[in-house]
């Protein structure tokens, strides 16, 4: 497959897909006669793995350690060679399970302010001086933060 059909089907674009080939994360499996790309399957599997770290903010070098560890594991390691890149790996679901559950954790975070805006913003929608330019109900706060703030730079204070 050509470097079009990867990056409309991993959703990178054709200079990131270049960029990952130059630091050495991807290689593509082979060249057509007039030096185009062409990427396997699992080329392909690769760099969504590696666009998938990206988004856990991972750095470059991380993702080549992880992507060094499967292909030693797939590589039909020695005994000895492949316990050890168990290991590796185990590290690595753990790591990255740490990394869900810190994003859960924000999530948890921007929902909470998601839903205190939302308040904020219907009880502003209801007030009988939402008609009122520049002043927000009464005990509510306006977008530059609390009500005392507020009259605080309207010069109330």
């Amino acid at each position: 497959m050509q470097i079009g059909e990867v990056a409309e089907r991993t959703g990178l674009s054709l200079r990131t897909i270049r960029y990952y080939e130059e630091v050495g994360l991807v290689t593509p499996s082979a060249r057509t006669r007039g030096g185009f790309r062409v990427y396997s399957e699992t080329d392909t599997t690769r760099l969504e793995l590696i666009k998938r770290m990206k988004s856990l903010e991972f750095t470059l070098e991380e993702t080549r350690l992880l992507l060094t560890v499967l292909s030693g594991l797939a590589a039909e390691p020695t005994p000895a060679e492949r316990r050890d890149l168990v290991d590796r790996l185990t590290t690595w679901c753990q790591e990255i399970d740490w990394r869900c559950a810190l994003l859960r954790e924000r999530l948890q975070i921007a929902e909470g302010l998601a839903t205190g805006l939302d308040r904020k913003l219907s009880a502003w929608t209801r007030s009988p001086q939402a008609s009122t330019p520049g002043r927000p109900p009464a005990g509510s706060a306006g977008p530059s933060g609390s009500s005392d703030e507020a009259e605080y730079e309207r010069g109330s204070r």
